[in-house]
């Protein structure tokens, strides 16, 4: 794969992205947000693993096989902090506003390369920190979160963050090991799904009415979001390193307002505006630095 498709790949998935904060939201009237999780995850894995067994199944076991501790360490690790993440964002929507968790959320662009500095021993080229300020100064002015309070939520976003920035570094070390994206990106999914659903029956009430009552929010961001953007973020991160992969993935704010633009007809003012422009010229400068200088 070409880094042009892996940039079209991540520029996909997070257009994917930035289209389900409304369905996230929404979803939550009658369900909470581990059944919401882990009904979005399963219908992610169905989603998925059909095309996994029709492209790659003369390849999995082959590559399963040559390191297999490896790649069920990866699975459990990498399944956990999107768990994690994902169940962490959505609790928070029931505390916070979107715009909040939109801004709050991005700082996973300054953890990527922080966390692989200490933990990792990467250097980190000075050329990502003007990108990095560029993408949260963009969603800061995109959010309007000018206009919002700090709520108890914000702290949970921020928390899933450092989640989304570990998912991000592991998914990194996994298409370093392995060639089966479509098959990953099912497992991650069924992971998510079991540990959804074992921790909702034990704090929520699951109700098969009540998921019935949101299957429409459920298989928008299941198929959309669980199952094909989550599998595109592996392709991705094929030939982009984890550093510029994060701050590609902050253009999630710029989609999501311009599909609120479109589909929801609400207005771009222009602080909205040079939000997008901040945000864009963040990812064109980080794509300007040679890959071999990033962490």
């Amino acid at each position: 794969m070409s880094k042009s498709l892996s940039m079209l790949c991540a520029l996909l998935c997070t257009f994917i992205w930035g289209t389900t904060f409304i369905a996230q939201d929404t979803g939550m009237d009658k369900i909470g947000p581990l059944t919401f999780n882990g009904a979005r995850f399963f219908i992610g894995f169905l989603s998925i693993i059909p095309l996994a067994l029709i492209f790659e199944n003369s390849k999995i076991i082959i590559q399963i096989s040559k390191k297999k501790s490896e790649f069920f360490k990866l699975l459990f690790w990498i399944g956990l902090f999107l768990f994690l993440g994902t169940y962490v964002q959505q609790a928070a929507l029931l505390f916070t506003e979107i715009a909040n968790a939109a801004f709050f959320t991005v700082f996973y662009v300054p953890m990527v390369p922080i966390i692989l500095f200490l933990f990792y021993k990467k250097n980190i080229h000075w050329g990502i920190w003007p990108s990095i300020f560029l993408c949260i100064a963009g969603v800061y002015l995109l959010s309007d979160f000018s206009d919002a309070s700090v709520r108890l939520g914000d702290g949970l976003v921020l928390l899933c963050a450092i989640f989304w920035s570990l998912h991000i570094i592991f998914i990194g070390k996994f298409i370093k090991i392995f060639d089966i994206p479509l098959f990953f990106g099912a497992l991650q999914a069924l992971v998510v799904a079991i540990f959804s659903f074992s921790f909702g029956f034990i704090f929520e009430n699951i109700e098969f009415q009540n998921i019935l009552h949101e299957i429409y929010s459920i298989i928008y961001a299941g198929i959309l979001s669980g199952g094909i953007a989550f599998t595109l973020q592996i392709y991705a991160q094929k030939n982009i390193h984890p550093t510029p992969s994060a701050i590609i993935f902050s253009l999630e704010s710029v989609f999501a307002a311009i599909a609120a633009w479109i589909i929801l007809d609400q207005f771009l003012d222009i602080d909205n505006i040079i939000g997008c422009i901040f945000i864009l010229t963040g990812v064109v400068i980080s794509q300007l630095i040679p890959q071999k200088n990033y962490p």
